[in-house]
């Protein structure tokens, strides 16, 4: 069936009352910048109408239930007063009756009836079923403990909060009139070829809006983002359907915050972001899901279960497992996802034999500060004798490019090599970290040996380090000889 509106605005009519004489009303404004929003995501000036309510009572208008069949999606504007009227719970109501005789309700688990939530309310048993499922789109934010509507009166910071959500929520609405008008036109919509659905995991407060963001970002480059129904709240549901989720998935995206998150009805009492992180590790190993982790440095948490998880993604390799762990900025966390999701609609080619029978020469990945890349040459040049492909790291790029470079070949290198020249205790510590965290790079593939090759200059660290016959040391302060270098070079032989 075709549609001659695209959109209908229920709202309350006190909802619409402006704050002060003369200026527009928050729905008025609301329908004006959603108007504008979603004629430049459809391409074509989009038509939205709503009963603009001039008397002020719950007198409900006949007139209007005559045009849903014409209308594509509803969408409630939620408040106290909203919930209360029963001129606008039959709209809901009167608009799911109609919609249902003319093409369904839903259409791929997407509803033809969209809330805004305005002002936080308690909606059990007020509005169909349907709706009380619904996550809907939080136009809201809170301060000093109270709600408080987006409204770019409030102030350019709650102008920019006001505009990401309309965004998003415009994307969401062509998105869905489109597959209506694909699904009138009873065409069949060709498939989305290689791009990977990704499960974009459920998070605290305090990392709410930068999800929102980044979904709304996500949809924009074509990916399908899973969850797209709000999740069970008792802990055995909330399992099972994460996991049935995480089965369609190939990026598994988690975003820790100070905030532990929700906490499902249930025995373990752990948070949904532990939940989540626990079920994407277990597809990790099971299926290789790709997972990236965003935790900003410095983040801490108040809540003891929280610091301890926070600890152990930054210690513990199977908490990490599967994932890159970023502690950079946002910008650089979101070039991450968008390599790791680049690499999973074109991958690498695996290494190959050479000559067809020959083995491919042992991968060694030779650690180093940039400023010890001419002094390591007399090195590679000896380990490429021995028979070995030898890499140092890549130095040129933006952060997630380097980063994304390292975990490569830490993920497919046959031995680990640091050289330990130029670099300072703390760089030593940073690789010595990282390498702690490589059992997650390389999926089931073993830990490959992993050596420290001492050079100039002396150090009392590097002094340290031999005085205290650190094991699966190499001594080469006095330059490369074939003695020093005989041990490493037999074990990797063996491997």
């Amino acid at each position: 069936m075709s549609f001659e509106r695209h959109l209908f605005i229920s709202y309350a009519h006190i909802d619409n009352q402006p704050l002060t004489p003369g200026q527009q009303g928050w729905i008025s404004q609301f329908h004006a910048s959603l108007e504008a929003m979603l004629s430049m995501r459809m391409g074509r000036r989009a038509e939205i109408w709503r009963d603009q309510k001039l008397q002020g009572n719950d007198v409900f208008a006949d007139e209007i239930v005559q045009q849903f069949p014409k209308t594509a999606v509803l969408l409630s504007v939620l408040t106290p007063r909203y919930i209360e009227s029963d001129w606008c719970t039959r709209e809901i109501k009167e608009f799911c009756k109609a919609a249902e005789n003319s093409g369904g309700l839903t259409l791929d688990n997407k509803a033809r009836v969209i809330k805004v939530i305005k002002t936080p309310v308690e909606t059990k048993g007020l509005l169909p079923p349907l709706l009380q499922q619904m996550l809907g789109y939080e136009f809201y934010t809170f301060v000093d403990e109270a709600p408080l509507e987006l409204d770019p009166a409030f102030g350019p910071e709650m102008a920019q909060k006001y505009n990401l959500k309309l965004a998003k929520l415009a994307w969401d609405i062509s998105q869905l009139l489109k597959k209506l008008n694909a699904a009138a036109a009873e065409m069949t919509a060709p498939a989305s070829s290689s791009k990977p659905v990704v499960y974009l995991a459920e998070c605290s407060y305090d990392r709410r809006e930068f999800r929102e963001a980044l979904e709304a970002d996500l949809h924009l480059q074509g990916y399908q983002v899973l969850p797209d129904q709000p999740l069970p709240r008792d802990e055995a549901e909330y399992v099972t359907e994460v996991t049935r989720l995480l089965q369609k998935c190939k990026l598994s995206i988690h975003l820790v915050g100070n905030g532990m998150g929700a906490v499902p009805d249930g025995p373990s009492q752990k948070s949904v972001v532990l939940l989540q992180n626990e079920l994407a590790v277990q597809r990790s190993k099971s299926n290789g899901l790709k997972r990236v982790i965003w935790l900003p440095e410095g983040t801490r948490s108040g809540h003891p279960e929280q610091q301890r998880f926070i600890d152990a993604l930054q210690q513990d390799a199977q908490t990490q497992f599967g994932a890159d762990l970023v502690t950079a900025d946002s910008e650089s966390f979101k070039g991450a996802v968008r390599s790791t999701l680049q690499r999973l609609e074109k991958p690498e080619p695996a290494r190959t034999e050479l000559n067809g029978d020959q083995p491919s020469a042992k991968l060694l990945y030779l650690i180093c500060d940039e400023r010890d890349r001419q002094a390591t040459i007399p090195l590679r040049k000896f380990l490429r004798s021995a028979g070995f492909d030898v890499k140092i790291p890549l130095f040129e790029g933006d952060a997630a490019t380097l980063r994304q470079a390292n975990q490569d070949l830490l993920s497919q290198c046959d031995a680990v090599l640091t050289f330990y020249g130029a670099g300072g205790e703390p760089w030593k510590r940073t690789v010595d970290s990282d390498l702690k965290r490589m059992k997650a790079y390389r999926g089931e593939k073993p830990i490959p040996p992993a050596f420290v090759y001492l050079a100039e200059p002396a150090t009392a660290d590097k002094n340290d380090l031999i005085d205290l016959e650190e094991p699966n040391l190499i001594n080469g302060l006095q330059g490369v000889t074939a003695a020093a270098m005989e041990p490493f070079l037999s074990l990797v032989r063996q491997e």
